[in-house]
């Protein structure tokens, strides 16, 4: 059931939908991420690294709002539950305990750039049922992408 109509046809509709579900769940599990490296990061750039992660933090954050709010504008219910965040998200996990700054950034580098994969198919598969939906997909890459590049240059 959908309570909200859309000018998209069913079919576009499902499609589109498909990708904003699966990009809501891929930045909800990086912003998760980030936070877990976020409180747990030691090493001599601790600081630096702990202040990027919180811009990672909140760029994920704000975009995971965003890409909901569009489903939800064109009739797809947003599902961004824990569970289904853990069954669906194409990031790996990270473990628990302190990590060090090296290896904060090797995960970092990692989880943006599985993130960013899976964010481009997602711009393909919108290009022609939803330039909208496309739209705000690509703005999220760049952002991600700026991101993935910093993190990048941190063990160069």
């Amino acid at each position: 059931m959908s309570v909200v109509k859309s000018p998209l046809s069913e079919a576009d509709r499902k499609a589109v939908g498909d990708a904003l579900q699966g990009a809501l769940v891929d930045l909800l599990d990086l912003s998760l991420l980030a936070k877990q490296v976020h409180w747990n990061v030691v090493g001599p750039r601790f600081r630096s690294i702990h202040l990027q992660l919180d811009e990672v933090v909140d760029s994920a954050r704000t975009h995971a709002d965003t890409v909901a709010e569009r489903a939800s504008a064109i009739g797809v219910s947003p599902d961004g539950r824990a569970g289904t965040v853990a069954k669906t998200s194409g990031i790996d996990t990270v473990t628990d305990g302190w990590v060090k700054d090296t290896e904060v950034v090797e995960i970092m580098v990692a989880a943006l750039g599985a993130t960013i994969t899976r964010l481009r198919e997602r711009i393909e598969l919108t290009d022609k049922p939803d330039p909208v939906s496309q739209d705000i997909l690509i703005g999220v890459s760049r952002d991600l992408e700026k991101a993935h590049w910093m993190f990048q240059a941190e063990n160069a």
